[in-house]
């Protein structure tokens, strides 16, 4: 697919200050942005998603991009040289670049791991998550609606030759549910195993969160196993399918308790818990809403000498975010009375609006209500979420280590 029309990309005038963003390298303009020359909004109803369009700002050449009719990110920027031929062998090559850094990365030891990051990579709207020999594909939007059938062929070239035989396309319907059919190769029936680190991880592909598993928490797991000690009892709030629990009990954690709204989850996790030779009987697995269940702890006088929790976003958006910071620190107050002296506490946050000062004033002394704490770390997304200098938002992840 290439431009819409016989005489090249639309050319849509920006506002200033977004032409000065997408120079320093942001990859989305939004509605609001797109002016006439006088400054006035400019009428883009004529226009269909996944049209190619120019960004000027006077006249003066900025970037190329892709037009989203629907979503209030207008337009996603994929080039800002005026040469670059904006089509679907434009995109796989830059797919195939980004996935070649992914090659150098990991050894047979971890076998999933996100291949392409979308804006982070300089291909907004576009994210591959490799699980063993399946690879699954989201495009966030409309905007690469129209190009998936010239897309799905090349990428598939591309994943093949890594060994893939098979390409999903992940859709995220209005309700959340996930929606997955094959794009090449065969059907996939059920979940499937992958390793972390030589770690055993159970995935659903098909149903599970996001494409099938947390990845940007995989090198965090790996520090939670590191940490953990012989003879430990964890507590792992909002476990999901029990990475952190496993890589607790890996450590040597004699008990860990796993509290998820999900009961489902917990079928997972205790599956998981015995491929890697760990007998589940002798853990907890409680399904309850974590932060009701820690106030139930505190007043029990439990203790436990590692906490880790990784709850949803509480900030899904920058209004919600003053709430959200709230909600942080009265479940970081409840961890903290459950954590015994000289414990370990993991607390993690996936708000692309929660910067990481943001969230470590939900964890100071007066937050917490203590003052034997201290970070030992503050991590963000992996090597294999990168993400663009001037695009804050690819810095969602935020996991905070105090002793």
């Amino acid at each position: 697919m290439k431009f819409a029309g016989s005489k090249g990309p639309k050319r849509l005038e920006i506002a200033g200050g977004a032409a000065r963003m997408a120079g320093r390298g942001h990859p989305w303009i939004y509605r609001e942005a797109i002016v006439h020359a006088r400054g006035k909004p400019a009428d883009t109803s004529g226009l269909a998603s996944g049209t190619v369009v120019d960004l000027l700002s006077e006249g003066r050449f900025i970037s190329r991009g892709l037009f989203d009719a629907t979503s209030p990110l207008a337009v996603r920027i994929y080039t800002r040289d005026e040469r670059d031929v904006l089509d679907a062998s434009f995109l796989c090559r830059a797919i195939d670049r980004a996935w070649e850094k992914r090659d150098r990365l990991f050894d047979e030891r971890t076998t999933a791991y996100r291949a392409v990051n979308g804006e982070g990579d300089r291909i907004p709207g576009v994210v591959i998550d490799r699980y063993g020999s399946i690879a699954v594909l989201r495009l966030d939007g409309d905007v690469l609606s129209s190009w998936l059938d010239d897309l799905a062929v090349g990428i598939a070239r591309l994943a093949k030759k890594r060994g893939i035989e098979t390409l999903l396309l992940r859709n995220v319907g209005d309700g959340g549910d996930a929606k997955t059919r094959t794009l090449s190769g065969r059907e996939v029936d059920g979940p499937i195993d992958v390793l972390e680190h030589g770690v055993v991880m159970e995935v659903d592909v098909l149903h599970g969160q996001k494409t099938g598993a947390f990845l940007d928490q995989r090198e965090n797991r790996r520090r939670v196993r590191d940490m953990a000690r012989p003879g430990m009892r964890a507590l792992n709030l909002f476990s999901y399918a029990g990475g952190f629990s496993v890589s607790a009990a890996l450590g040597g954690a004699k008990e860990v308790t796993s509290v998820d709204i999900a009961a489902k989850a917990h079928t997972t996790a205790q599956r998981i818990f015995q491929k890697n030779g760990i007998a589940p009987s002798a853990h907890k697995f409680v399904t309850a809403d974590a932060t009701m269940y820690v106030e139930g702890l505190a007043k029990r006088g439990e203790s436990f000498d590692l906490v880790i929790s990784d709850p949803p976003s509480f900030a899904p958006n920058e209004k919600s975010k003053q709430r959200g910071l709230v909600a942080y620190s009265k479940l970081h107050a409840a961890c903290a009375r459950l954590l015994a002296k000289g414990g370990i506490f993991c607390a993690a946050s996936c708000s692309s609006h929660v910067t990481m000062e943001d969230f470590l004033g939900t964890l100071d002394d007066q937050a917490l209500g203590r003052r034997d704490l201290s970070v030992a770390g503050a991590f963000g997304p992996p090597d294999d979420h990168p993400s663009v200098a001037a695009f804050p938002e690819g810095r969602y992840l935020k996991f905070v280590v105090l002793r």
